[in-house]
């Protein structure tokens, strides 16, 4: 299912944040709940904050799209978190769900998965109250530009986190090494990164517009890390069972999982 590459105007313009979840994280239907990547995130997002004690001052996530699943387990560990996505549209809608207003999606199943995975008995309501009080503000970013979040210069943060993001941003697999170059120009040395992707995917349907994806793969995707100047702590790929009506609508095989730590500036 190849696709034209759909630009951050397209984004901007024909990206629909309630056909997305509804496509891919409802609880019932969504394929991402389906394939059980939902479910794999959230543990491995524990792991690398509540286990591997990646902490600190802030925390940048990148292309958080309208979810807010990311950050229940990283508000837990840094002082702050700072948004960041290229469509307007999104950002207005992560800022809604933070505040859990009437009518955006209903997190309450992936909220209870991971108080039940830190086991320290904590309320949805107190997770809710926890993550709106971590989150400050969510900024315009755009992952081509050599700074990200252009012309603001931000202190370097002490770690990136960007789920399912940048493979939809780039046209070529040049261009992914030069996004991980932009990306790792925000994380101080000793910093870290986290990020999953979607594998050999080349485009996925949402709101009824198919969007572009940059098929990748697990070897692609070691070599960029590391020669980015990162030390790959965690990396775990989950396979998809294959079903012909959902690989319509999203045709990838599998799911990637990273965390690394910045070594060396590049």
């Amino acid at each position: 299912m190849e696709t034209d590459f759909t630009d951050k105007d397209t984004y901007q313009d024909l990206f629909d944040p309630e056909g997305y979840l509804h496509t891919y994280y409802n609880p019932k239907s969504g394929i991402l709940v389906i394939d059980g990547f939902l479910d794999f995130a959230l543990k491995k997002l524990h792991e690398a904050f509540a286990l591997r004690g990646v902490k600190g001052k802030s925390l940048l996530d990148i292309g958080h799209g309208p979810t807010i699943y990311q950050d229940l387990s990283a508000c837990e560990s840094f002082e702050e978190i700072i948004g960041a996505d290229c469509t307007d549209r999104n950002r207005e809608y992560y800022e809604r769900s933070l505040r859990n207003e009437t009518g955006t999606f209903d997190w309450t199943e992936a909220i209870q998965k991971v108080c039940d995975l830190e086991g320290k008995g904590t309320s949805i309501q107190e997770k809710r109250k926890k993550l709106k009080e971590t989150v400050k503000e969510t900024l315009k970013c755009d992952v081509l530009k050599s700074n990200p979040l252009e012309p603001l210069v931000l202190p370097k943060v002490d770690c990136v986190m960007s789920l399912d993001c940048l493979e939809c941003a780039c046209s070529d697999l040049e261009t992914y090494r030069n996004v991980l170059k932009n990306v790792s120009s925000l994380i101080q040395i000793g910093g870290h990164l986290i990020l999953t992707e979607a594998l050999n995917c080349s485009s996925y349907l949402s709101g009824g517009k198919r969007f572009s994806c940059l098929v990748l793969t697990e070897e692609f995707m070691r070599n960029a890390i590391t020669e980015t100047g990162f030390e790959i702590l965690d990396l775990e790929v989950i396979p998809r069972k294959y079903d012909k009506e959902q690989f319509e609508l999203c045709n990838h095989d599998s799911s990637l999982f990273v965390l690394a730590r910045k070594v060396r500036d590049v």
